[in-house]
Formats: structure tokens, C-alpha cells, sequence
């Protein structure tokens, strides 16, 4: 109801029956306002010449199509379906296809873009009389063709050629049963009387010779009624007087307590006492194969008449003759005909109870569909098909059922985001179906759509960054189970649709994140690829600097490219464990190796290869604990001692080094300690200070602490002296003109090279040791920090330049010259 619509009736209450009431929306200006439709039956019909839109104004009506919708109500809902209308219907503004959708209290109607209606629903007004019961009877027209009188009891009533009703004579008569289509016509009841429509077949629906079309016709006792032509002819009996004793209302009468079976006894009388669905019968099928063309129906455009008599079928004959052997003058024979007939009733009654119970289960199976309880349905037709498990019957109501009651759960915690509680309703939905194969292939697409709603909204929607490193896998799995089958896929997705119509919305959904995937898998799962390539190989010549810059490149190129920083992480411990490698003490490798750990690929790979060939083993990194504890607390012999037992290892120049650094040291502060109260004294402790690495050689570095405190100024001096010295380097070195990019690249090491290198790398050395004075003591060295940053810029520039060059210069030479720009700095150059 739109707001502000004035409340016309009471709505009903839960389980009531209601009326449909359809309240004219404004579509333009019309001369003759169009009245209120209130619909008090079970289905209705929408069509420019169907009541009452064949008195609405010519303009109002102007877009309906002949046969344009159907408003029908089954199971406690109300649907409507479009009939392929030239102008379309609509529910809310959404187009009504090929499945009937669902219509609710307030919403809004429309045909073409005109007519538009307000739906209420209202209660059922009181039937002052209330209609009869009615069943028909079909009986053949042709009793030569085997033919089987059909007894329809439960409406409406579907024609279908797939149906058994007709579908069992395929063997016999394949052409006559093609004529009849998937849907052909449905039988329905309206006022208490029988109605036949055509569901726009192939070969047509004719009542006494003429083909219908636009209008259901209302069936008659002694129509005849054919389908697709001349051989599914039949005569037309309406049961709906409760004088009527024919055999057929006995076994109805008998069966009241339950519903019959579609075939009662298959030797003499077809019983469809179950209702088809309106549901099924008003869903467009655009993928069934066209029906054969009956020729004689088409031109013809009639079927037998109804004026060729009406035969009385055998079983009515049957009655008749047993009503005159009970009537016999002679009380012998009378007695006996009783007798015979009494027997021949009761095996007829035998047989009808057993067929009626042998059909239970297909019976109870339907009626659990009918009232819509699809979880108990499913439940008990996989049990049925435990040991029936290639009954068609039952494959297909517990496919049906299995989706029905569990898709909408399934759908509502997909939204929700809670995918625990989804995967939790298909592992139900397993154990619904476990018997039945057909279903397998479609909890298979909805896991498959779990997956992808989950992934794609889990790391914040379509538009996300892909992570690095994280996402491509998931990606490439989702992805690789739609391209094995995606045609394949697609039917089984539009196959859930037809069953659950709301599946549509997040099915179209799922299709389109499907999409950005594979755009994202061609764009940036491509960059993600050549990346992690460069960085391999960077890696493999240690080329760090090129791994930052291609970082950059890509950030800049492709923005939604994801998890960039934890390889710039990578790149920055696995610099500083290089740094370690080339230090002249294990320390800081040993430092760097307890504190880093690599979270991507490539620098996981290259850290493992490392750790085989170059890096110090566990054992030997234990072993290297105890010489720093002992060299912590001063115990020099034992800390020197167990450095020269260190096994052999690539590690062993870095070992080397420290032993000559250790026994410096050692050698140092034992002398030092002789000096003491000498005029060399200061001076030695000035040298032997800054000898020290603060961190590795804090013993000793504390043990000379009070008095280096007393010789600040002194040490400040030695700054100076330091700092002028690297000042003086740093100036000859840019008067020279630097090294040049043909000096860099020349094939071997020339005078100016050399000596350019040495001047750069002294600087360098002497204001590294001026610095690392002024932080020993505390002495402020703020106006050198402009001349340290340009000496060690020109390093890196120098560095960088000859590593840009390594594709060019052989390795010994490119080395040799890294290793002059770097300048020996060892402890021949620290001693005093």
C-alpha cells in the first residue's frame, strides 16, 4: 500500500483466506478512471479482452496483449506471471521473465508503462453458497488405440507430454506424444465449474472442433477435448452432483483420509489426484527443445466433434451388466452372478488398496511439497531413495526441497557475512541429499559462490587491493573452477534460479565479482608475476637498490596493488643481515639473525639459500653466545681462546677479524694499564677509546668511562683535528673532479681511479672516527654533520653507479672496485 492510501478492509490474519485486491496507480491523465479488481479466486486472468479490462477505456487498456499475465495464489502466496507480453510486466519497477514472481501486500503492479495497480490483501468474503466439488473425466474418444480414461480430482491440472499420463504411450505412438508440448494446457476450476486454457502450444488445444486461444472455455459433460490434434481426443464428464454413483466418486469417496495416487490402476483408469503447480505451469521453459508440428491439426484447425456419440466406456458397461445379472428372474443364477460378482469386486478392491498403498509414499512425498514443508519433504524422500535411488520421481521433489527449505537460510547468512553459519546450512543440505546424486553438482556452485562472496568481501569488496603474495592463490582457485565448466557452471546456477527465483540477485552479483577477478587476474596478477621475477633476480645478484626502485615503479603503475610494504620490510632486514655479513665482528650478524624473520617468497627462499652455504649454522651461533658472554665480562683470554676454535665456514675471515680486533684490544687496555700516571697516558686512552665499539666492547669501554669524563676536552680537540683531516680529503677529492662515469667503466684500475677512491674513502674513515668520538664523550659535533652527510652520499652515488654497472664489468673488477671506494677501514688504520 503506497503511503497515505486509505485502509479499505482489515488485512488478514495468518493462515486466513484473502482476497487480492488490486487498487488502480496513476499512469497519465484518463478520461474514465479505472475501478478497484478485487480477485476472490484462485487464478486470474490479465488480458485486453479478458473482465473487466474488456469495458476499461480503449487508452487505459491500450497495452495489454491478449493473453498478457496470470495472477494466480497457491500455498498461501500470490504470484504473477507474464505470458510473453508484447509490453511486459513488472513488479516494482523489476521485469517479470520467465519465472512468476511473487507478489506482496503494498507492492505496485504494472503493464506496459500505463497501467499500474496497488496490491491489498484483504479477507475472503463469505460464499453464501458454497460450490460443489468437481472431478472430471476424460474419457477416450477412440477405444481402439488403448487409450486410458484419465480422473482428474485435484486441480489444476497440467498437460504436459512429459507427463506419465501421456508420456507412457511414447513407445507406441512417439509422433502423437511429441504433438503434445512441455505445456500445453492446464485444466482448472473457477465458480465450481471445470475451465480449460492452451498454454500457447505447438499444435493447439480444441473443445468440440475448435481451437481455443486467447480465453480458457469452460468444460461441459459431453465436450470433447483434444490435444495437438486428433489422437488425444476425449469426452468430457463433470462430476459435481453427489447423486453421481460412478466408480470413479466411490474411490474418491473411499479415499477422502488422503490423496490418490497419479495411478490408481494403471490397467483401466489414469487417477491424477494430485494438483500440479501453478508455479510450474505458468514457468517459461526457453531451453526445451521445439515440439514436432502435427500438420492435419494445423490445417484442419479442429478435432472430432462432439455429435459422434457418446460410447459408454467398459467399466460403465461392466456396471450395467452386473446390474442386470443381479436383476435375473432365476434366484440360482442371481445367487451365483452375486456370488461371482462379489468376488470379482473384491479382487478389484484388493488390487485397487494395493496400488492405492503402494503410492503412499509418492503421495505423502507431494502433499509435504503442496503445504510447502520442504525439510520434512526432503528429509523423506532421501530416505526413500536409500533404496529407491533411481526413482526419477522422488531425485527430482528432493532436489526441489533440499533447495527450497535451505537456499533463503543459505542466502540470509551469505548477507550477513556469516560464513560459518553458510557452510553450516550446506553441510545440512549434504545430509538432506546424500542419496541423491543430482543435487551433488549444485551445492558444489553454491560452496563455489561461499567462496567467492567470502574472499571478495572478506579483504573489503571487488575494488580492494590485491595483496601480494596473499590473494593469489585464492584467486586462481576460484577462478580455475569456473573456466573447467563455466557453461556447465552457468546451468547449474540458473537451475538453483528456477527453483529459488531470489537466488537471482546475488547469483548476478557473484557473476560480476567473477568478472572483476578475472580482470584483476589478467591486469595485476600479470604485474604480480614479472615482479616477483625482478625481485628474484635482484636478489640473486644482490642488487637491493634495484628492488627499491622497481617497488616504486609498480606502486606507481598499478595503485591497487597491495602489500608492497612487507617486501620493502624484507628488503630492509635483508640489508641489514648483508651489512652484518661484512662487518669485522660476528656480533652484529649474530644480532641480526635473532631479530629478523622474512614474510614473503622471494626473500624466503633466498634466506634459506643463505643460511646453507653462507650464513653460520645454529651450533656455531651458540658457540659465538658464550665467546661474546665471556668477552662481556672481561674475560678476554677465554672469549680469544674460543674464537680460534670456531670450525671452518665462510664465516672464518669475519672470525679472523675479530680475533686480530679482540687481541687489539686486549693488548691495548693491558698497556694502557702500564701508561697509567705517564705523560702518554691521555693520548693512549684517547687512541684506545676510540678504537672501541661501544656495543661489542662495552667492558672495557666502561671501564675507562670516569676518565675519558675527565679528558672531554681533549677528546674534543681530537674531533676537530679529525673532522679537519676528513674536510681537507673531501676537498682534494672534489677539486680532482670526482670519478667519473668513464673512470667507472674503464677495464681495469688506473692511477686516478685509485687515488681518487682512496682520497673519497679516507674522508670518509676520518670523519666516521671523529664522530664516533664526539658520541663517546658527548661532545657537540652538530656543525660536521653537513660534511659527514655529502662524504657519505658520494659513497652511495659511487656505490650505486658501479653496481648499475655490473652487467658490463667483471665481477673480481667490480669488486675490487667497491672495495676501494668503501676504504680498508680495518684495525691497521684505528690502532695507535
Amino acid at each position: 500500500m503506497a503511503p497515505g492510501d486509505p485502509i479499505a478492509e482489515q488485512q488478514p490474519s495468518v493462515g486466513e483466506a484473502f482476497d487480492v485486491v488490486l487498487k488502480p496507480v496513476s499512469r497519465g491523465d484518463l478520461d474514465d478512471p479505472l475501478s478497484d479488481i478485487r480477485i476472490d479466486e484462485n487464478l486470474f486472468a490479465i488480458g485486453r479482452a479478458e473482465p473487466p479490462f474488456d469495458e476499461s477505456p480503449p487508452d487505459a487498456v491500450a497495452q495489454l496483449s491478449r493473453r498478457h499475465a496470470r495472477i494466480f495464489i497457491e500455498h498461501g502466496h500470490v504470484y504473477i506471471a507474464d505470458l510473453g507480453s508484447k509490453n511486459g510486466t513488472a513488479v516494482n519497477g523489476t521485469p517479470v521473465r520467465d519465472v512468476p514472481a511473487r507478489v506482496r501486500d503494498g507492492d505496485e503492479i504494472s503493464f506496459g508503462n500505463r497501467l499500474a495497480y496497488r496490491v491489498q490483501f484483504a479477507p475472503r468474503k463469505r460464499r453464501t453458497i458454497p460450490p460443489k466439488p468437481v472431478t472430471v473425466t476424460l474419457v477416450p474418444q477412440h477405444e481402439d488405440r488403448g487409450l486410458l480414461p484419465i480422473d482428474v480430482v485435484q486441480f489444476p491440472f497440467l498437460v504436459s507430454k512429459t507427463d506419465e499420463t501421456f508420456a507412457r504411450y511414447r513407445a507406441e505412438y512417439p509422433h502423437q506424444v511429441n504433438y503434445v508440448s512441455r505445456r500445453h494446457a492446464h485444466v482448472f476450476v473457477k465458480g465450481g465449474a471445470p475451465f480449460v486454457e492452451d498454454l500457447g502450444s505447438t499444435n493447439g488445444t480444441f473443445v468440440n472442433g475448435h481451437r481455443i486461444t486467447e480465453h480458457a472455455v469452460e468444460l461441459k459433460n459431453g465436450d470433447t477435448l483434444a490435444f495437438g490434434g486428433t489422437h488425444f481426443a476425449y469426452r468430457v464428464q463433470v462430476h459435481g452432483d453427489e447423486s453421481e454413483s460412478t466408480l470413479t466418486q466411490m474411490a474418491a469417496a473411499s479415499s477422502a483420509k488422503d490423496q490418490i495416487h497419479d495411478e490408481h490402476d494403471s490397467d483401466k483408469t489414469t487417477f491424477v489426484g494430485s494438483a500440479h503447480s501453478f508455479l510450474d505451469i505458468f514457468c517459461i521453459d526457453q531451453t526445451a527443445p521445439a515440439d514436432e508440428v502435427n500438420e492435419d491439426a494445423h490445417a484442419a484447425e479442429h478435432a472430432p466433434h462432439a455429435g459422434d456419440g457418446k460410447k459408454r466406456g467398459k467399466l460403465t458397461l461392466f456396471i450395467a451388466e452386473l446390474g442386470k445379472a443381479f436383476a435375473a428372474d432365476d434366484r440360482r443364477g442371481a445367487r451365483r452372478t452375486r456370488v461371482i460378482a462379489a468376488c470379482v469386486l473384491a479382487a478389484l478392491v484388493a488390487v485397487g488398496v494395493a496400488l492405492f498403498y503402494g503410492g503412499a509414499p509418492e503421495r505423502h512425498a507431494k502433499s509435504l511439497m503442496a503445504s510447502g514443508d520442504y525439510t520434512r519433504a526432503a528429509t523423506f524422500t532421501d530416505g526413500y531413495l536409500k533404496t529407491h535411488p533411481d526413482d526419477a520421481r522422488f531425485v527430482s521433489m528432493n532436489t526441489e526441497a533440499v533447495l527450497k527449505s535451505n537456499v533463503p537460510r543459505w542466502l540470509g547468512a551469505l548477507r550477513n557475512g556469516d560464513y560459518r553459519n553458510a557452510e553450516t546450512i550446506l553441510a545440512q543440505m549434504d545430509s538432506l541429499s546424500e542419496h541423491n546424486t543430482d543435487v551433488r553438482s549444485l551445492l558444489d556452485e553454491l560452496r563455489w559462490i561461499g567462496k567467492l562472496e567470502r574472499f571478495v568481501m572478506g579483504r573489503g569488496g571487488p575494488d580492494a587491493p590485491i595483496r601480494m603474495y596473499a590473494d593469489e592463490a585464492r584467486i586462481d582457485e576460484i577462478l580455475k573452477h569456473w573456466d573447467a565448466d563455466a557453461s556447465g557452471h552457468q546451468r547449474d546456477l540458473d537451475r538453483i534460479a528456477g527453483y529459488v527465483p531470489e537466488f537471482r540477485e546475488p547469483y548476478a552479483l557473484a557473476l560480476s565479482h567473477l568478472r572483476k577477478l578475472q580482470s584483476d587476474d589478467s591486469v595485476y596478477l600479470a604485474a604480480i608475476d614479472r615482479l616477483n621475477a625482478s625481485i628474484v633476480n635482484s636478489l640473486a645478484s644482490d642488487d637491493l637498490d634495484s628492488v627499491d626502485s622497481t617497488l616504486k615503479e609498480y606502486a606507481e603503475k598499478y595503485p591497487r596493488l597491495g602489500g608492497l610494504d612487507r617486501i620493502r620490510a624484507d628488503a630492509d632486514a635483508y640489508a641489514n643481515v648483508k651489512h652484518a655479513m661484512n662487518e669485522p665482528s660476528l656480533a652484529p650478524l649474530a644480532l641480526a639473525l635473532k631479530k629478523t624473520s622474512f614474510s614473503t617468497p622471494p626473500f624466503q627462499q633466498r634466506f634459506t639459500q643463505m643460511s646453507a652455504s653462507q650464513l653460520p649454522p645454529p651450533d656455531v651461533l651458540a658457540q659465538y653466545a658464550a665467546v661474546s658472554n665471556a668477552w662481556g665480562n672481561g674475560d678476554s683470554a677465554r672469549a680469544i681462546d674460543g674464537l680460534h676454535k670456531f670450525p671452518q665456514g665462510t664465516w672464518s675471515p669475519t672470525v679472523q677479524k675479530e680475533i686480530a680486533h679482540k687481541q687489539s684490544v686486549a693488548a691495548q687496555f693491558a698497556d694502557l694499564q702500564r701508561a697509567r700516571g705517564s705523560k702518554q697516558y691521555e693520548d693512549a686512552l684517547l687512541s684506545f677509546y676510540e678504537t672501541l665499539d661501544l656495543q661489542a666492547d662495552g667492558y672495557f669501554a666502561k671501564a675507562v668511562a670516569p676518565e675519558m669524563s675527565a679528558l672531554k676536552t681533549k677528546a674534543a680537540a681530537r674531533v676537530q683535528a679529525l673532522m679537519n683531516q676528513a674536510q681537507a680529503l673531501w676537498t682534494q677529492y672534489r677539486t680532482n673532479g670526482g670519478i667519473g662515469g668513464s673512470q667507472r667503466l674503464e677495464s681495469g684500475i688506473s692511477d686516478t681511479f685509485r687515488t681518487q677512491a682512496r682520497l673519497l674513502s679516507d674522508a670518509q674513515e676520518a670523519a666516521a672516527r671523529g664522530m664516533r668520538i664526539s658520541r663517546q664523550v658527548n661532545a657537540d659535533a652538530g656543525k660536521w654533520t653537513a660534511l659527514v652527510s655529502e662524504i657519505d652520499n658520494e659513497v652511495d652515488l659511487q656505490r650505486r653507479s658501479l653496481q648499475d654497472l655490473r652487467m658490463v664489468l667483471e665481477p673480481a673488477l667490480l669488486q675490487s672496485k667497491l672495495a676501494l671506494i668503501k676504504g680498508a677501514g680495518g684495525e691497521a688504520r684505528r690502532a695507535p
